[in-house]
């Protein structure tokens, strides 16, 4: 990016995160900002998201991201199709305290989480390339996806690596709640919260979900 594009970038991240209620310091605004920087070199070559503009992956990738890491309490957090590594880096970087597994099937995609990873100097992020079903671990307190597949297949495919009062957190397009009919009958919505991406016209929801009576036990 050109000097002037990148002080438009940082602008536009600068007032996202603010707007969010997020003040990062000089380290994590330089690990954002680099996040894109990379995203953007490596998508040329690989393909790794279908948005191109820096401007559009600060919007649908890094602010998307942010407006849920005030819901991140770990301390340890699955980002389960992680892709590119979305919302997991994001959370990673503004939330140092908590470890962050990041699960994708993907190899170049979970490459580039581990490049990012490098050139940040991150110390509690994880990829790993996996197919959740086969994947094996030590169980997480939350696990968080971003357009992976349907409510359904999303709990019933992660849930041997929920804990036992662990979350499952969804990101989702409005009409996800059209998707609770697929849910086992043991796991319940305990909340349906309204995400404002600033600089994102389309709507988008975070369902936060949990296990009730005897089921997963």
């Amino acid at each position: 990016m050109s000097d002037s594009r990148e002080t438009t970038i940082e602008r536009q991240l600068n007032e996202g995160l603010s707007e969010l209620g997020w003040h990062p310091d000089d380290r994590q605004r330089r690990q954002l900002l680099t996040t894109v920087s990379l995203l953007h070199k490596w998508n040329r070559a690989y393909n790794l998201t279908a948005i191109r503009s820096s401007a559009d992956m600060v919007t649908r990738h890094l602010l998307d991201s942010a407006a849920i890491v005030d819901t991140m309490y770990g301390p340890r957090i699955l980002d389960v199709g992680s892709g590119a590594g979305f919302p997991g880096l994001v959370i990673a970087i503004l939330r140092p305290d908590v470890a962050v597994t990041l699960l994708d099937s993907n190899g170049k995609k979970v490459r580039f989480q581990r490049q990012v990873m490098l050139e940040l100097g991150l110390t509690n992020v994880t990829p790993v390339q996996a197919r959740v079903e086969s994947f094996q671990s030590e169980p997480f307190e939350q696990i968080v996806s971003r357009a992976f597949a349907s409510l359904g297949d999303f709990v019933t495919l992660s849930d041997h690596l929920l804990a036992p009062r662990g979350k499952w957190m969804a990101m989702k397009g409005p009409s996800a709640e059209s998707e609770c009919d697929g849910l086992p009958s043991g796991v319940q919505v305990e909340e349906v919260r309204q995400l404002d991406i600033p600089g994102e016209q389309g709507q988008r929801v975070l369902m936060t979900l949990s296990r009730h009576g005897d089921y997963g036990a």
